[in-house]
């Protein structure tokens, strides 16, 4: 048995969309014969399904707010003791959003083939990533699987609180630079013609200032259309250019070097690596595989390698803590609490605490860099527009030397 996403008509006309299970898509199309609907498409609920049927689930992903609530849920009812089936209808029954039901619903019909719960999870694998499919299967083999799915709900919800965090935080250098931009670009584009119009009509010449900004006025008005062009190309061929593994390995080193970009980027990821770790860990995941999947979370490229290198040191029996300190890339904290948690046989604590503290250095560092980065673009603001202003003032200040 499947779950299988269906759209339909009513006896009025009323398009309907839904997901039901059945044996086959035929099936499915006789049931809703049976209820008096036309079905017009029946397809089966899968992760390849996704981008073909962006109509029904437009505005339905799988976020990591719903991902967190749908784990919260599902652990919540599996505490309780309800059978597994009966939970994941439940969390289907309750969602929302068409999306998540339909997920759901597809590992449901998964888990009453006989499957294991970790395997149904497996069919989404964009939905459901690799740390969360293997916690959930090492909770179903030591056989606590609701304590571990209280703690990947846990783990779900502190990482949307981080990405949310750092988010917010950009949003007002964001908009910071977009009305500087704007700003700038409409006294290029409409303020300067007007003013220097006046003093087009007089013989003398301009100051230099001056003609530079009528210059660069003239220029915008006519050829904005290239410079938007060239700003498009520029990006298409960055991203075409870190897509090759070498640059991207080149530019995330790039990266790591910058003063302060870099502290945020090397904070982020080693706050997600120990996260991870520390989960895997906790739900009695083997080290080298726990590292394998921990090294996964890490976007940057560089920390990625060292991670997966020091699994190779470890895998030969060297600890954990010096192989990862091997690299000089990851925070001395977190390497020493490691090393730590491995002398005293508390690795799991270690690691919460390395990723407790990394998120709340993470934070403050962020909120730095915003308070910063505000003054920063309100100060070159100011800049261009006292250049424009006085580059407009020049020739009445002439004028007025001639007429004294």
């Amino acid at each position: 048995m499947a779950a299988y996403e269906y759209t339909a008509l009513d006896a009025g006309g009323r398009e309907l969309k839904g997901v039901l299970e059945g044996d086959s898509a035929r099936q499915v199309r006789q049931l809703l014969r049976d209820q008096s609907l036309l079905p017009f498409q029946v397809t089966e609920v899968s992760d390849k399904e996704a981008p073909r049927s962006l109509s029904f689930s437009v505005g339905n992903r799988i976020g990591t707010a719903d991902l967190a609530l749908l784990t919260r849920q599902l652990a919540t009812l599996v505490r309780s003791g309800i059978p597994l089936e009966e939970a994941l209808l439940a969390v289907s029954q309750q969602s929302e959003k068409a999306r998540v039901r339909s997920v759901v619903a597809g590992v449901r019909a998964r888990v009453m083939e006989g499957r294991t719960l970790a395997e149904g999870l497996a069919a989404f694998p964009t939905v459901f990533p690799e740390i969360y499919r293997a916690t959930v299967s090492a909770g179903e083999q030591s056989g606590h699987l609701d304590a571990v799915l209280e703690r990947m709900a846990d783990y779900t919800e502190n990482r949307q609180v981080l990405q949310q965090k750092i988010r917010n935080a950009m949003i007002y250098p964001v908009l910071l630079t977009i009305v500087c931009l704007g700003i700038v670009g409409l006294l290029l584009g409409y303020v300067v013609p007007e003013v220097v119009r006046v003093f087009e009509a007089g013989e003398r010449q301009l100051p230099i200032l001056t003609r530079m900004l009528i210059a660069a006025s003239d220029f915008l008005r006519a050829w904005w259309w290239v410079l938007l062009l060239v700003a498009i190309a520029a990006a298409w061929g960055f991203r075409r250019w870190v897509s090759d593994p070498a640059a991207r390995l080149s530019y995330d080193s790039f990266k790591l070097r910058l003063p302060l970009v870099g502290r945020i980027t090397r904070g982020n990821n080693a706050a997600r690596f120990a996260r991870t770790f520390s989960i895997l860990s906790a739900s009695a995941v083997p080290v080298l595989e726990a590292l394998r999947i921990a090294a996964e979370v890490v976007t940057n490229t560089t920390m990625r390698r060292a991670v997966q290198d020091a699994a190779v040191r470890v895998r030969e029996g060297a600890p954990i803590a010096r192989s990862l300190g091997a690299s000089k890339l990851f925070p001395p904290m977190l390497v020493h609490l490691i090393a730590s948690g491995e002398t005293s046989g508390e690795l799991e604590a270690m690691l919460e605490r390395a990723a407790d503290n990394q998120e709340r250095e993470l934070d403050g560092v962020v909120n730095t860099a915003v308070g910063i980065l505000g003054p920063v673009m309100i100060l070159l603001m100011g800049g261009f527009v006292f250049v424009i202003v006085i580059a407009l003032l020049l020739p009445i200040f002439q004028l007025n030397q001639l007429v004294g």
